[in-house]
């Protein structure tokens, strides 16, 4: 994945959430960082004025100067004002980053993220990972500082090994190899819908021969990136009940979960599986959604 990290910034704690932790993966990925800032109004509106355009510059290169004043020397920073709708602006930047970051709201003393219109018509369309970051309930707003956005904790893998998503496998693997974190691969499998209504012999027959298969297929998955990546210390962890509920319940305390999105090519319909849109809304630590085809 090449091209630069770009994160959304508006100035609210969510941005600055989203900016602190890009430029930490900017940092570990050895990439030029890139903040997009959107001002859509028309002259019309209060926003739209050149007073209003000219303290929202600013504010972007005061943050590009903080960020350049915190990072490694020699850390390629730039900034873009565009005077597009945010959704258009993210998914036009996206189209060569190797991610883009987003801030999300967090709902309070609830554990998850409030994901608004703009976060959602990006995840929809966006040709490269999308990073969620969730604002640090009560913690700074000028640091960056965000929930498990550190480097910090394992990094967890709500893997679907029935389609072949090596995108988000890579993905997984890189950010583990990169923080010197463990990975923790997740599957979970169900038996068959009617299966309840087998004899209960029957039913744990059954249930031993399906683990065991889905247990070989699982290893099978992940057999080629152990051996590309032997440094990462990878826990296999094959679970029997429902995917999304299972990988929400897995992502407690990680530094980064990585699901997958499969492309979707229809204009309608859903465009986030059950498993990435549970993540997006219930989990506390930033998430990484990865489009595969």
């Amino acid at each position: 994945m090449n091209g630069p990290i770009v994160v959304g910034f508006d100035g609210s704690p969510e941005s600055v959430a989203a900016t602190g932790w890009a430029a930490r993966e900017a940092v570990l990925r050895g990439r030029p960082l890139e903040l997009v800032e959107a001002w859509p109004w028309r002259r019309t509106d209060v926003l739209g004025t050149e007073d209003a355009i000219a303290w929202s510059r600013q504010r972007l290169a005061a943050k590009e100067e903080e960020l350049r004043a915190v990072l490694a020397s020699g850390a390629q920073i730039t900034s873009t004002h565009v005077p597009e709708e945010p959704a258009d602006a993210l998914e036009a930047a996206g189209r060569n980053a190797a991610m883009l970051v987003l801030g999300s709201r967090g709902l309070g003393t609830l554990r998850g993220y409030l994901v608004g219109s703009v976060s959602q018509e990006v995840l929809r369309r966006a040709a490269c990972p999308v990073v969620l970051v969730r604002a640090e309930e009560g913690g700074p707003t000028t640091g960056g500082s965000a929930s498990g956005g550190s480097a910090e904790g394992d990094v967890v893998l709500g893997l679907d090994i029935r389609h072949a998503c090596d995108d988000v496998v890579a993905f997984a693997f890189e950010a583990a190899r990169l923080r010197s974190a463990r990975l923790r691969a997740v599957h979970a499998w169900m038996p068959p819908t009617g299966s309840e209504y087998m004899a209960f012999a029957a039913i744990g027959s059954m249930d031993a021969e399906l683990s065991a298969a889905e247990q070989r297929q699982f290893a099978d998955t992940l057999s080629p990136w152990r051996s590309r990546c032997p440094q990462v210390t990878v826990n296999a962890e094959l679970v029997r009940g429902h995917a999304a509920a299972t990988v929400v319940e897995a992502a407690a305390g990680a530094g980064l979960l990585v699901v997958g999105r499969r492309v979707r090519r229809a204009p309608i319909g859903a465009h986030l599986g059950p498993v990435a849109h549970a993540a997006i809304h219930h989990v506390q630590c930033p998430v990484a959604v990865v489009p595969y085809d």
